[in-house]
This record gives structure tokens, sequence and C-alpha cells, in this order.
């Protein structure tokens, strides 16, 4: 606070629009962050609450500087609160370790709705004995955070400005990693569960348009449901907006958009192979894109089809030509 001058005069400096803006935002950010300081956050509405007043009101008001900008269109609030309830849910599950060893008071984000179901107190989840417990209400958490992607992908899908584009883009990225990695992983009440770093640095370098967006939020979307673990008591609402959130990145036409512009300027001996390969790899998430999926031992059968499909490719490819001569 002995520095708050510094923020006040930058404020003065900003445009009548920008100051509005911000005025705004910080106002009811602030009202509703004192709300919360007597209240926990009991129920699965608390929780939208909570996180609407630390990020969601952020989403709504970077929206207004971008618009004031003159750079980008209004967006509603709802799908501005999306964005920040994705980001603000991310961090709580993640940070759930952290939060609930702070001293001298533990900070307790996770919604009484769903710890309740699986544990008397919520600090219980860290606790070995409770481990399977702990990844079912883990796993509760994450699935409610997925309601939020089809938002997101709307409201990125809309973004203009590349420099605005990036800016919102690489977060929402790094969050669904991030879901993908905690998601059924009890490390997450055992440390801290975060991507590599070399991984954070391919998302910064490869975010450039809304098809690595699809691309990315595919391929982890890929890695979270391989690891649904079908006796999961939320398996099956799991695995339906993970199928959602696919299907809107396939629905995009942008997922294979790289793909079938690269098909088209090929000869038509070497389309037959690329048509062939191209089939397959839509099944297995390996477009022409660079996947964030790093192949595993359980995709040995996967390559193994590849492998053999690519001869079958060849031989179509060499079969035309031989006719191509005759």
């Amino acid at each position: 606070m002995d520095q708050f001058h510094h923020v006040s005069t930058a404020f003065l400096e900003l445009g009548k629009s920008y100051q509005e803006a911000i005025d705004d935002i910080t106002k009811r950010m602030g009202a509703g962050m004192a709300k919360f300081i007597c209240q926990e956050v009991e129920t699965v509405d608390d929780y939208d609450e909570y996180c609407h007043y630390v990020a969601g009101l952020v989403g709504i008001g970077l929206s207004k500087l971008f618009h004031a900008s003159g750079t980008e269109d209004l967006v509603s609030d709802s799908l501005s609160n999306s964005m920040g309830l994705f980001l603000q849910k991310t961090n709580i599950i993640r940070d759930y370790l952290e939060d609930i060893n702070e001293i001298p008071k533990s900070r307790m984000f996770w919604p009484r709705q769903i710890w309740s179901k699986y544990v008397n107190k919520l600090e219980d989840l860290k606790y070995e004995e409770n481990s399977e417990k702990a990844v079912q209400c883990l796993n509760d958490m994450v699935t409610n955070a997925l309601t939020h992607v089809e938002d997101c992908l709307t409201y990125m899908s809309a973004l203009r400005d590349p420099a605005i584009f990036r800016f919102c883009a690489i977060p929402q990225i790094m969050a669904i990693g991030t879901l993908a990695l905690c998601y059924n992983n009890i490390e997450v009440f055992r440390g801290v569960v975060k991507m590599r770093r070399g991984l954070t640095a391919k998302v910064i370098d490869r975010t450039k348009t809304m098809a690595d967006v699809y691309g990315a939020f595919y391929d982890f979307s890929c890695m979270l449901k391989s690891k649904v673990d079908k006796n999961d008591p939320n398996a099956t609402k799991t695995l339906s907006r993970i199928e959602a959130s696919q299907k809107a990145c396939r629905n995009s036409d942008l997922l294979n958009k790289r793909f079938l512009s690269l098909s088209l300027s090929l000869s038509l001996s070497r389309w037959y192979m690329t048509l062939v390969l191209f089939l397959l790899l839509r099944q297995t998430s390996y477009f022409d894109r660079k996947s964030y999926i790093i192949a595993s031992k359980s995709r040995y059968s996967s390559i193994l089809v590849v492998v053999l499909l690519i001869i079958l490719a060849i031989i179509l490819a060499q079969l035309s030509a031989s006719r191509s001569s005759n």
C-alpha cells in the first residue's frame, strides 16, 4: 500500500473508457471478496459465485478493456465469466495441498457440496487412508471445471487481434493441460502437479491461431479421456463433458484445416496415401500439427496400425502410378 500512489498515477493517465471499466470491476470484486471473508464455500453455487468475484469479473473487465481499445467486439458477460472461472477453478484444484496447509488458517475453496460426498472434513483428503475417496473427489472437481470449456472456445474464436488472442489463449491451454495432469492423480494431495517447463514452452511457441487452440484442447481432452476409470462415480458425466469439448473442436473445421490444405496441393497418386493416413490419424489425434500427447506404451498398437496403413498407402500410390503410365 506504500506504493499505491504509482497505481493511482497510472490509472489517472488512462483514457476515460478504460478508467470506467476498471473502476466498475474493482468495486464489484472488492465487495464480492469481502463477502467471502466471513462466508465459507458451501454449495456449488457459492463456488461459482466466489470464482466469479475473484476471476470471472477479471474476464468481464478485460473484455471491456479490449472493446474500449477498439480492437474487439464486446463479448457477453456470460462468456467472459466462463473464461475466468475455468482458470480459477483449475488453480483451486491444483493448489489443494498448498491451500489446506496454509498457516495460521487453511484456505478452503473446494465446495462442501462436493467434498462432503467423500470425506467428513476437507483436510481428510490429504491423508493416505483416504486416497481412493480423495481421487474420486478430485475427479468430481475436474468434471465441474470442464463445464466451462465450450464457452471458452466460443469466446476465443471471436477474437481478432493477434496479441489479445495469444494473451487469452495461452492461459486457457495451460488450464486444460493442468486439468488433464491433475485428473485421477493422487499426487495433487501429496505435492505440486504442474505442466513441465518444456511443454509450457511448446504451448507458448505454438499458440498462434484458433486452429492451434482447438488442436491443444483436443489433445488434452484425449489425455483426460484415457484416464477416466469407468468405476469412478462421475465417469459418465466426465466422459460426456469431454466428448462435448472434443465435438466442439471437431465441428470447428479448423482442427484438420492445415492437413486438408496440404492434401489439395498433392498429386493424385500421393493424395491416395495422404487420405488413408488422414483417416487413421483423425482417430488417433495425430494430425499434421504437432500433438501435445506423447505416445506411451499403451499407444503401441495404434502406431503399428499406422505403419501398416503407410505400407498400404504406398502400394496404392504405386498402383496408381502404374495405371497412369499404362
